[in-house]
């Protein structure tokens, strides 16, 4: 019988974890009967020690099977999902999911909360008043079913070594690690039952996988992971050394993202969230491509669909038209450029730590978010500004805060005579 802390031990010392001690460890952590303190340990070990493939495909398979798999075979429609590896200011998911149900996909969307500097959809999402991510397992598929979209935590039904993982991950410091971040991701997306799945990996001071090199590794674990599922998995490498779109905090993201949905989406936004778009049309074997998912946004049948998934989880569908009912702080701090020149770099990984100072993240696990605060970003990388220009406004009710993140966030931008080009956005698609 397994012992946690020969488990502890043997990981601590850079030996390959049998699948049956990985499956003794997820259960027991899942059950409570193993205590957060020896679950950080072994979490910490990992972290320096790594993990074979072997090891990784066997946790994501026990986080996996910790909870249900959804069978979703009474829907006829392709089953296609799509997951972010974290940035900042990304909310591509709120404008990808209703944007590419309404093209005829399912798109069963399980997604986590905030992890490090990085947010996350679902406090994005409870930043609309009234709206549940806690859908029950019944609750789910009648609302695929319906409408074809849903958008939900892991519960105690689905995934829940995950939920109870990907919490203690984000106040233990390990959470930048390749083969727990693979297990993740994939263990509560392959529970969906899905056809096809999209993966945007970012990379970048912004990301957790700090270089491409990394970032493209774990692209290639997961796309390995889902083949042995049997699930066609495409990956893009996008770059996170700029924040995503022009705000970062989760009633500003939510804003942003009805904005994209209206058709006056910011540029980089909706570079991105076209490229996921076509890729998770073509795993669904659907044609039109970005011309398709450009008409669902003008013709407004991606906005009506949004506003049905706020329907159904209970939210209040009168944030569409009047963003006056989403918790936004009215008090900001505008910090101005203190020199002429063009952006040669943006500390986006500081502009996240910083939301968490504001408290639109969490220090520990039952710490709670204020959806109100957060940051305009009004420059990026390549761009030119004026010295005095606005180069982002900081939101919160705090004063004494908002003035002391602002003083902060001005050396997040690095400015210089010497003219920058802009970053690609998109480095690279593999599948």
């Amino acid at each position: 019988m397994s012992n946690i802390v020969d488990i502890i031990r043997k990981k601590r010392d850079g030996n390959e974890l049998s699948p049956a001690e990985i499956k003794y460890f997820i259960s027991s952590y899942t059950a409570g009967t193993i205590a957060e303190y020896q679950c950080s340990a072994l979490l910490m070990a990992i972290y320096f020690q790594g993990m074979s493939f072997k090891e990784t495909t066997a946790l994501m398979q026990a986080m996996m099977h910790s909870g249900m798999v959804l069978t979703l075979s009474r829907i006829k429609q392709p089953i296609i999902d799509k997951h972010s590896t974290g940035g900042v200011g990304d909310n591509v998911s709120l404008v990808l999911a209703p944007l590419i149900a309404s093209c005829g996909v399912c798109v069963p969307m399980i997604s986590g909360r905030g992890l490090g500097h990085t947010g996350g959809t679902l406090d994005k999402l409870e930043s609309i008043p009234g709206f549940n991510t806690q859908l029950t397992v019944r609750q789910l598929t009648k609302q695929l079913s319906t409408i074809g979209v849903a958008m939900i935590g892991q519960t105690h039904e689905v995934a829940p070594a995950d939920k109870k993982l990907y919490a203690l991950r984000d106040v233990t410091a390990t959470v930048d690690s390749i083969p727990l971040i693979a297990a993740s991701i994939m263990s509560k997306k392959l529970a969906e039952g899905l056809d096809g799945l999209v993966l945007d990996v970012k990379f970048g001071n912004g990301a957790f996988m700090k270089n491409y090199r990394n970032a493209h590794a774990l692209a290639r674990t997961m796309i390995q992971i889902g083949k042995r599922s049997g699930v066609n998995v495409t990956a893009m490498l996008t770059d996170m050394n700029n924040p995503l779109g022009e705000y970062v905090g989760n009633s500003l993201e939510v804003i942003e993202a009805l904005e994209a949905l209206k058709g006056r989406g910011p540029h980089d936004l909706m570079k991105v969230t076209y490229a996921l778009g076509a890729a998770m049309l073509r795993l669904a074997k659907i044609k039109g491509g970005k011309k398709l998912l450009e008409q669902k946004i003008h013709s407004g049948d991606a906005l009506a669909k949004f506003k049905e998934v706020i329907k159904h989880q209970s939210g209040n569908i009168r944030v569409i038209d009047d963003y006056s009912r989403l918790p936004v702080a009215r008090k900001k701090k505008i910090v101005r450029a203190e020199k002429s020149g063009y952006v040669h770099a943006i500390d986006t990984f500081q502009i996240g730590m910083q939301l968490i100072t504001l408290g639109g993240g969490r220090r520990q696990k039952n710490d709670t978010i204020d959806p109100s605060c957060g940051f305009k970003i009004y420059k990026k990388i390549g761009d030119y500004v004026a010295k005095g220009e606005p180069l982002i406004d900081v939101y919160s009710a705090q004063l004494r805060v908002r003035n002391a993140v602002a003083k902060t966030i001005q050396n997040a931008f690095t400015i210089k005579k010497q003219h920058c080009k802009p970053k690609t956005l998109i480095r690279k698609t593999i599948a």
